[in-house]
């Protein structure tokens, strides 16, 4: 969950910023565990899966990684829509791990990468980092038609 200010954003001169559309990303990893032959487990209850999923989360390596809770959540039909001219804030929270989203083909044209409102946002970010445990915001005025994408931009998880 994240509280925008009553009064609204600024620029950080106190130049109001208004928003057409607010789209939250949430950026999720699962730990599924697996069985001798790799197969990922199945279990009668989450608490018959506790003292295996905490094993696969203590090394830190997610099986999966998805935004808004499953593969193809933001793509294909359920892709986020804006038209040119558009002003979006993207919302992207991460629970446990850093993340750095990048929005291909535009970037942040103010970004407050904490959530903290209060702050003056940060000026046309292309990657942004967001610590794990962290929701912050991006706005950006769509300018050009076509396919944005949205991605976490550690590549070395890519």
């Amino acid at each position: 969950i994240m509280v925008l200010p009553r009064e609204g954003l600024t620029d950080g001169n106190g130049k109001q910023l208004v928003y057409d559309r607010v789209y939250y990303v949430g950026e999720q990893d699962f730990y599924i565990p697996k069985d001798e032959k790799g197969e990922y487990k199945k279990y009668e209850s989450a608490g018959d899966a506790y003292a295996d999923t905490l094993e696969v989360m203590r090394t830190l390596t997610p099986s999966h990684i998805v935004f808004n809770g499953a593969v193809g959540a933001l793509t294909g039909d359920n892709a986020l829509k804006a038209a040119v001219g558009e002003k979006v804030l993207i919302v992207h929270s991460q629970a446990n791990r850093d993340t750095r989203p990048h929005l291909i083909g535009g970037h942040g044209d103010y970004v407050w990468a904490t959530g903290k409102f209060n702050n003056a946002p940060d000026r046309d970010q292309e990657t942004w980092f967001i610590p794990g445990g962290t929701a912050g915001a991006a706005f950006y005025t769509f300018e050009q038609p076509g396919i944005y994408a949205c991605v976490n931009h550690n590549l070395i998880e890519a």
